[in-house]
């Protein structure tokens, strides 16, 4: 019988996954607001609803 401890490996592949799957409801959420935000500006009738993007440069 041997008595070594038992490895940490799946614990971290878990908590990879469970960081992954924060990180991606995180970012969804993100864009579900914006994309929000808009649809309730147009609805509203506004003009120039697009959100601006400030590092696009004009050539």
């Amino acid at each position: 019988m041997d008595d070594e401890p038992p490895s940490r490996r799946n614990a971290l592949i878990a908590l990879l996954v469970v960081v992954a799957i924060v990180a991606g409801g995180v970012w969804i959420s993100r864009v579900l607001r914006e994309s929000g935000q808009v649809e309730d500006c147009l609805m509203r009738g506004g003009r120039n609803c697009a959100p601006l993007d400030p590092t696009l440069k004009r050539g």
